[in-house]
């Protein structure tokens, strides 16, 4: 049983796709007290409360996390938090860099003093694979929001609020994702290919939910959290999805990689491998090492990169994914 079950909860973002699906596998199967979606945008608040009709303790409340006294309020008897919100298209923060800025890493700020000050038990932030070495702006926003989130372990005291983050790779068909926009290009009957060699690792977003939900049940405060997940190569998708189509190598635009890493071997140093997943532990002296006792510490030199992954999507595996999305 989730300890979210007759609680407060409150996700930022929540209108998002990964919002939504929490939203609709939290109210489905734990029955939280209540269920607030904070996010800025009034219109797809509009629309999630269509869809969303038949629950009843659910809550919408308009605001920004750039906002701290709008999320003060909002955060009124408030027990967990899942900080969902932030700006991530890659090109738009690199011609925007300053409103990344305020969204990604002053709007954690917000999110961890507004949970410091109302006493909240729980937080988790959701981070991203391109955080790990960063060479785009999203990606070094991300990088501090992570900072952030643990370290603020560090002034809430042996009974204050926790907090951790989860990080995972390309969420399969969520918003903005290669999917809608290669199924949308196939009718063109050519796929733009940034590089044949080209490797991402991959997740659901029901995977990625209940990960999370997981990550609350067993977060001392200060992990980073990292599942295990497969990878998959950019022409086998492209043959997932349009087998009949050509392509076209158009090159790697700027600020992407190759290969996606999420654990480098400067963080191995401090990362324990558990059956599901990975645990970046702080570099903190009130960390206690005998958290997740049941993990092994990982080798030396180890790095968790989807150009080397011991898990592969084939081509029938992913047309299998992509159908039930």
């Amino acid at each position: 049983m989730s300890e979210l079950k007759g609680k407060a909860v409150l996700i930022t973002g929540g209108t998002g796709s990964f919002g939504k699906k929490f939203c609709k596998i939290v109210l489905d199967e734990i029955k939280p007290a209540k269920l607030i979606v904070y996010s800025r945008d009034e219109l797809k608040q509009f629309e999630m409360q269509q869809q969303f009709s038949e629950y009843k303790n659910i809550r919408y409340f308009i605001g920004d996390v750039r906002d701290k006294e709008r999320l003060l309020r909002a955060l009124n008897g408030v027990d967990y938090i899942v900080h969902a919100a932030a700006l991530k298209q890659v090109p738009a923060m690199e011609y925007n860099p300053s409103e990344a800025i305020k969204t990604n890493i002053q709007g954690a700020m917000n999110v961890i003093d507004a949970a410091l000050d109302r006493g909240i038990k729980k937080v988790i932030a959701l981070s991203t694979d391109k955080a790990c070495n960063p060479i785009n702006l999203y990606g070094a926003t991300k990088l501090c929001s992570d900072k952030l989130f643990v370290a603020a372990n560090s002034y809430s005291g042996n009974h204050g609020a926790r907090f951790a983050v989860v990080r995972y790779g390309n969420v399969v068909g969520s918003r903005g994702s290669v999917v809608p926009f290669f199924q949308k290009m196939k009718e063109s009957g050519v796929l733009p290919i940034t590089d044949p060699q080209m490797t991402r690792f991959w997740i659901t977003l029901e995977q990625g939910v209940r990960f999370v939900i997981k990550a609350f049940e067993r977060m001392h405060g200060g992990e980073l959290f990292v599942p295990k997940i497969p990878s998959m190569n950019i022409m086998d998708l492209a043959k997932a999805i349009a087998p009949e189509c050509k392509t076209k190598v158009v090159g790697i635009r700027p600020g992407e990689k190759m290969h996606e890493v999420m654990i480098s071997e400067d963080d191995a140093r401090n990362t324990k491998e558990l059956e599901d997943c990975y645990v970046i532990q702080p570099a903190f002296n009130w960390w206690d090492d005998e958290n997740h006792s049941d993990g092994t510490p990982v080798p030396e030199g180890f790095k968790y990169s989807s150009g080397d992954n011991k898990q592969w999507l084939e081509v029938d595996e992913l047309r299998k994914i992509i159908k039930n999305i």
